[in-house]
């Protein structure tokens, strides 16, 4: 959690930067490029580090430990180049960074629980903790803002520093990976279940990433347009939180394929809707389904892997398909970016998107 607190107060400092200063006024121009460095760091991670994340010395548990190390490095780098363009490396590498966590915590998560009902609870659990942290840690972070701009860079680091030594506390027995993947578990990682997985959650990536930022080219032209936007970006999260919250106890009732295969079918339902009906309100709400069935999607395809995927392998599975998974919100974005289309219609592209994917997922699979 200390991680989330520090990425948290990361965020809070970046606002103000060059880096993070992009509204939904922006050029289009600059939105792309924002698109296109949002996706480098899973090209890094998943051809030049993910190989190596399983075979490091130490486990999963060293791995986390000096991300933490090396994030605190960075955060403190970048006070001394906060308004400078220096500032791009350096928030690479800590997008880089995040991302190694995110994979590492994820291929640790079945090491230090029990069976698979405790697999589910503590992915969903972590999911509602992340939502709660970042909330509550946000304030303190811009309350020091407000006081200096290198104080919640400060709060990052010693939040990153508190977390590799909290990592230190993980058993080494659970958190380390024995041995290499033999011939069979390397043919596990394209195991069907995870493929399966895989095209249901990438097609729930691509209608996330595609309904936020046509919301905020819409609403750019609409009366009141940033408050509404602001108001789908606390619908959303507060959905993504909901979903988190009741997740657990979802997965634990229902095959994770059904919940992949039934959060596309609500999706494409709800973006029909809201499309006949065209309001601000109907895609207001067409954000918080898709962010909330995006969510409960995400638990069902994470318990999936950290079953299917072989233990001295999973790290290098995940950061494969989670490269995937953003190239297709990517992808998403970068339509509603270029088409920019008006309200109903973009909600009507959703549905059908969803509807697609819903019947060609029931057919295939």
């Amino acid at each position: 959690m200390m991680m989330v607190a520090g990425e948290a107060a990361l965020a809070v400092s970046l606002a103000d930067s060059l880096f993070l200063s992009i509204s939904p006024d922006a050029a289009r121009s600059k939105v792309l490029l924002f698109l296109a460095f949002s996706f480098a760091p899973f090209v890094v991670l998943s051809k030049v580090i993910s190989p190596y994340l399983d075979q490091l010395p130490g486990g999963r548990r060293m791995t986390v430990f000096l991300v933490g190390v090396l994030r605190a490095i960075v955060v403190l780098a970048m006070i001394r180049y906060l308004q400078s363009y220096l500032l791009f490396p350096l928030a690479f590498a800590s997008l880089i960074l995040a991302k190694v966590y995110q994979v590492s915590r994820s291929a640790m998560t079945p090491t230090v629980v029990a069976d698979d009902d405790a697999l589910m609870s503590a992915n969903g659990r972590f999911g509602r903790l992340t939502g709660i942290v970042g909330f509550v840690a946000g304030g303190p972070a811009v309350l020091l803002q407000r006081i200096h701009p290198d104080l919640s860079l400060v709060m990052s680091a010693g939040a990153f520093v508190l977390a590799a030594l909290l990592t230190l506390k993980l058993p080494r027995h659970v958190a380390a990976v024995t041995s290499k993947a033999s011939p069979k578990e390397r043919e596990e990682m394209g195991a069907p279940e995870i493929i399966r997985a895989g095209f249901a959650m990438s097609s729930l990536r691509a209608t996330s990433g595609f309904m936020m930022l046509h919301l905020a080219f819409w609403l750019r032209n609409e009366k009141a347009g940033l408050a509404w936007f602001a108001l789908a970006l606390a619908v959303a999260s507060a959905s993504t939180l909901l979903a988190n919250s009741v997740g657990a106890s979802i997965t634990r009732k229902l095959n994770q394929h059904t919940i992949l295969f039934s959060s596309l079918l609500v999706i494409a339902i709800v973006g029909v809707i809201s499309a006949l009906v065209g309001s601000i309100t109907a895609g207001i709400v067409l954000a918080g389904v898709v962010n909330g069935f995006g969510a409960v999607g995400k638990l069902a395809f994470d318990s999936i892997v950290q079953r299917h995927a072989p233990d001295a392998n999973r790290s290098r599975v995940f950061a494969q398909y989670e490269t995937r998974n953003q190239l297709f919100q990517v992808a998403g974005g970068l339509m509603a970016v270029l088409l920019v289309p008006s309200g109903a219609v973009g909600f009507a592209c959703v549905g059908a998107y969803a509807a697609i994917t819903t019947a060609y997922y029931g057919f295939k699979y």
